[in-house]
C-alpha cells in the first residue's frame, strides 16, 4: 500500500519537471546568431537553399500566426527545407526520421539578436537507431553548417 507521502513525492517531482526551464536546455539544437533581422535572415537562408539546389516546401511566421488569435510574441520564422539525395537514404534506413524529416531551420528574435535554431542531424539519426557515421547523416550537417553561415554573414 502506498502512502500518503509517496504520492506527493511523484507529485512534486511532476511539478519540479513542469519548471525546469532553461536548465532542461536541448543539447541536440545548434544555435547561430545572426546579425540580420529574423525576416531578412530568413531570406538569406531560403536564398542559400535553394542555391544549392535544395526544395524550400513551407515558410511559416509563428508571430503573424499568433496575432491572428490575439497573441504576441517576438518574432519567430520557420524554413522546411529538404533534398531527396540526403533524406531519402536516412528515410529508407529508418522511416520513423520521415517524421524529422526534411529539415526545419527556425529564426527567433531573442533580447540578444537574431538566432538561427536547428536540431543537429546526427541527433536525428541517433533518435531513429541509425549508425553515428551514416553517409547522409555527415552530408546533412555540413550543409546545415554552410547554408546557416551563408544566412547568417554579414
Amino acid at each position: 500500500m502506498r502512502t500518503r507521502s509517496y504520492f506527493l513525492s511523484i507529485a512534486s517531482i511532476a511539478v519540479a519537471g513542469l519548471f525546469a526551464g532553461p536548465a532542461a536546455a536541448d543539447d541536440t539544437l545548434v544555435e547561430v546568431p545572426s546579425p540580420h533581422s529574423v525576416s531578412q535572415t530568413m531570406d538569406r537562408l531560403e536564398q542559400a537553399v535553394e542555391a544549392a539546389g535544395a526544395t524550400v516546401f513551407a515558410r511559416i511566421d509563428h508571430q503573424k500566426g499568433g496575432r491572428t488569435v490575439g497573441m504576441d510574441i517576438p518574432d519567430n520564422e520557420l524554413l522546411i527545407f529538404g533534398n531527396p539525395r540526403l533524406g531519402t537514404p536516412v528515410i529508407r534506413d529508418a522511416q520513423a526520421a520521415g517524421l524529422d524529416l526534411p529539415i526545419r531551420v527556425i529564426a527567433v528574435e531573442t533580447p540578444d539578436g537574431t538566432v538561427l535554431i536547428y536540431r543537429a542531424p546526427a541527433a536525428i539519426g541517433e533518435k531513429h537507431g541509425l549508425a553515428p557515421d551514416h553517409p547522409s547523416i555527415a552530408l546533412m550537417t555540413g550543409a546545415l553548417k554552410n547554408l546557416t553561415a551563408k544566412a547568417a554573414e554579414q
